[in-house]
């Protein structure tokens, strides 16, 4: 199951308490102080993993501790430190506090984090003797650990994002590219969660690419599943907006373009200016290059996009038209200019 987001209550483990002992040996004249300190508590850790992209470990338990520190002992035994709590989490995670909105840690591929340190051990009374107190009677308790409610928010890391209307072929599309096997059917909102797919355009060069569910008119209002999974799309550095050349919802593809753009505008101003190329899907079902330079030309005079450098007619099922789509793509993402690839803008 996808879950993309958890609360959750968050406690490092206490230092353990400083020891109050006095040493009691037979033929040892004026045995001293020798209480142990405290350990330390363990921290709670929050670790990247490669193979993680859900949240569904945080879904049913909400309450999360690392262990506490041991007290001191006799013979100047020091306590056991805690034990840390490491937290696996998918690379993309932001941490955030639930009570301040404090964003606190965004968790890339790779990183090890402490996001609530331990309590530290307190002192035991074999510290505080000195030449004018030989013989203490006090020790510190230990600290307690730090802890926080907090909210993860699992973001996807792709490089692409596919955006379109439900059944414009991205699922299709996303299985063509990479080897991903999202669910595909003749119905609206077949994928329910994000999928993400590694294409390997040749030996040296690949692209992670995300299929995020369909979106649909008032999605940035939270109709349909588009307001839950646009989150998705912020982190991706091109969008690829797939159209039905032939949508079956009655109207153009020109207009259907126009809808979801409006979407991701009124969502976020950045994913909208984000660099987009727009693939005009379904494209083997036209009976000639006429017919289909008629839809082409059509979505170009709409959106302002130029043909063949913005705009590619291509086919998932059929795979047609896909290796100039991802050899546009990797330049975008990859500029072998000094200036990066801005991509154009649609007009408003």
């Amino acid at each position: 199951m996808f879950v993309d987001q958890a609360v959750v209550n968050l406690r490092a483990g206490n230092g353990g308490n400083g020891a109050v002992t006095f040493r009691r040996e037979k033929f040892v004249n004026k045995g001293g102080p020798d209480g142990g300190n405290g350990g330390d508590g363990g921290d709670v850790v929050a670790q990247a993993d490669d193979g993680m992209s859900t949240l569904y470990d945080f879904r049913f338990q909400s309450e999360w501790a690392a262990k506490d520190g041991d007290n001191g002992g006799a013979k100047q035994c020091s306590g056991r430190r805690g034990d840390d709590l490491v937290l696996m989490l998918p690379a993309g995670t932001l941490i955030f506090n639930e009570e301040t909105g404090e964003l606190v840690h965004d968790l890339k591929a790779g990183e090890r984090v402490i996001i609530c340190k331990g309590g530290r051990g307190g002192w035991g009374n074999e510290h505080f003797k000195r030449s004018t107190n030989q013989s203490p009677k006090t020790s510190e308790p230990g600290e307690p650990g730090a802890g926080f409610r907090a909210r993860f928010e699992l973001k996807l890391i792709a490089e692409v994002g596919l955006v379109g209307l439900p059944n414009a072929g991205k699922s299709t599309l996303l299985a063509a590219l990479t080897k991903a096997t999202p669910k595909i059917a003749n119905y609206p909102f077949t994928t329910l969660s994000p999928q993400l797919g590694v294409c390997e355009i040749d030996g040296a060069r690949r692209i992670v690419i995300a299929d995020i569910p369909g979106l649909i008119e008032g999605a940035s209002s939270g109709a349909g599943l588009g307001h839950d999974f646009l989150r998705h799309v912020e982190r991706t550095k091109v969008i690829i907006h797939v159209l039905d050349a032939e949508a079956d919802n009655g109207k153009s593809a020109e207009e259907n373009y126009e809808t979801i753009r409006a979407e991701l505008k009124a969502y976020s101003e950045v994913l909208a200016d984000k660099p987009e190329i727009i693939a005009v899907n379904k494209m083997d079902l036209f009976e000639d290059d006429k017919a289909r330079a008629v839809v082409l030309k059509a979505v170009a005079k709409a959106t302002g996009a130029r043909l063949d450098r913005d705009i590619f007619a291509i086919s998932g099922a059929a795979k047609m038209g896909l290796r100039p789509l991802l050899d546009k793509v990797w330049t975008m993402l990859h500029p072998t200019r000094r200036e990066a690839v801005s991509g154009w803008k649609a007009a408003e």
